[in-house]
């Protein structure tokens, strides 16, 4: 299993993942060093496009890390880093935005965040609990195990393919936001494409790598 050939598939997952993580650190880390025309903090971005949207009963609250930054459907809570909370850079700003676009789309009922929201809890199991199966069953001679793991897996890859439209269509809700309501200038929001875009690509890998680990366990058992 260790030094199974079908590994070899999973190489434009890996070498895209690792281009995606250090595109988005090394944007970030550009754009956190240009300061904002706009005036505000991460925080009061935060605060100002949630009572804009008549979001009232959404929070903000700020968490440790860097780049640590969510929106939490359960609790209505936007959760900034220390990167971007008291930040008013660009980068700052557009990550926040993005965080923000996320509270919107929960408000509205955008329907693949709904999805996504209904097989989180599902998809976090089953993708722990996958490769347990799926091994069991090869080195047991099982198959059936090993076809349910496959099975449970394929929950994992629905769940990382339904937050693609989810990501992207909160950045571009985010870019909106920032160009429309807050005037911001042409150059910062060219800046905070470019992260978000960075960004973004993170999922799409992520994506990649559950559809070819998926491919990868089905060119196994068949093998076997």
């Amino acid at each position: 299993m260790f030094y199974d050939p079908t590994f070899i598939i999973l190489i434009p997952a890996l070498l895209l993942s690792f281009w995606a993580t250090l595109s988005v650190q090394s944007r970030f880390n550009q754009y956190s060093r240009v300061r904002s025309r706009i005036g505000m903090t991460g925080a009061e971005l935060a605060k100002f496009i949630l009572e804009a949207s008549g979001l009232y009963n959404v929070r903000v609250e700020s968490i440790h890390g860097s780049l640590t930054d969510h929106y939490d459907p359960r609790t209505k809570v936007v959760r900034l880093s220390d990167a971007t909370y008291s930040s008013d850079s660009i980068a700052a700003l557009g990550v926040v935005a993005h965080e923000i676009g996320h509270a919107i789309q929960d408000a509205k009922g955008y329907t693949p965040l709904v999805i996504r929201n209904a097989i989180a809890p599902v998809a976090q199991i089953s993708s722990n609990l996958a490769w347990i199966f799926f091994i069991i069953g090869l080195f047991t001679g099982m198959f059936g195990l090993a076809q349910f793991g496959i099975i449970l897996f394929s929950i994992a890859v629905l769940f990382s393919i339904i937050t693609l439209p989810v990501e992207f269509d909160a950045s571009r809700r985010a870019l909106a936001i920032l160009e429309k309501n807050l005037m911001m200038p042409t150059d910062e929001l060219k800046g905070v494409k470019s992260v978000l875009s960075a960004a973004a690509m993170t999922y799409v890998a992520a994506m990649l790598m559950a559809v070819l680990q998926l491919i990868r366990m089905i060119l196994i058992t068949r093998r076997d």
